[in-house]
């Protein structure tokens, strides 16, 4: 069964504990969290303060999608703050084999996020150091977005770069415009875990959207 992990990019900002002990309660496998430092992407969110003082509210797993530049600078503070995933941008990183080094170092599972026009095979020479591939099917910064079709070969394809490597314990996530009707297509392209933004916060039934999605 796929893990949902609703994003709180399209939770209500101004009650974020009760919408993610809501999500909880309805089904969430894990809660995926979409830090935005306003130059990586135009848009920005929350950081590190705010993630740490939201642990306290659920059990669920902490999945932290690094849009920042220079994300090496966040990683210690999530560690602390009691996230478990931590997935940084091949866009946004210079040395990517040493940010991946240092999120395993800090006791944390590691994986990159890649941009819709970004190929997969930018990862052939750390395929096997990964916990996850993080496939972006819309452009990243907003919530709400439709989803890219060519990401659906994009997961594909990662599926099968990991079992080149021998990696047979990483992930394949996909974050943007997954849904009710996007969902079977992603899951039968490879991808395992599903973030899903507004098609749990806007849905009238939480828990019938999550288990819709699985």
């Amino acid at each position: 069964m796929s893990m949902i992990g609703p994003s709180i990019l399209s939770a209500d900002f101004s009650r974020l504990a009760e919408e993610i002990q809501d999500v909880t309660q309805k089904g969430a496998d894990y809660i995926h969290l979409d830090l935005m430092d306003g130059h990586f992407v135009p848009n920005l969110t929350f950081g590190v303060p705010v993630i740490a003082a939201l642990r306290k509210t659920t059990a669920l797993p902490f999945d932290a999608h690094l849009m920042v530049e220079h994300p090496e600078t966040y990683i210690d503070g999530l560690a602390k703050a009691g996230v478990q995933y931590v997935t940084v941008h091949q866009e946004a990183c210079v040395h990517l084999d040493r940010v991946l080094q240092q999120i395993r170092e800090a006791g944390m599972k590691g994986g990159v996020a890649l941009n819709p026009a970004t190929p997969v095979s930018t990862l052939s020479c750390v395929a096997g150091q990964l916990d996850m591939i993080l496939i972006m099917s819309v452009n990243p910064g907003f919530g709400g977005q439709k989803f890219i079709p060519y990401a659906l070969q994009k997961i594909a394809d990662a599926k099968e770069l990991l079992q080149q490597a021998g990696n047979t314990e990483a992930v394949i996530e996909v974050d943007g415009g997954v849904n009710a009707r996007t969902a079977d297509a992603v899951k039968k392209a490879g991808a395992t875990w599903l973030v899903a933004g507004s098609a749990v916060f806007g849905a009238a039934d939480r828990q019938a959207a999550i288990a819709a999605l699985k």
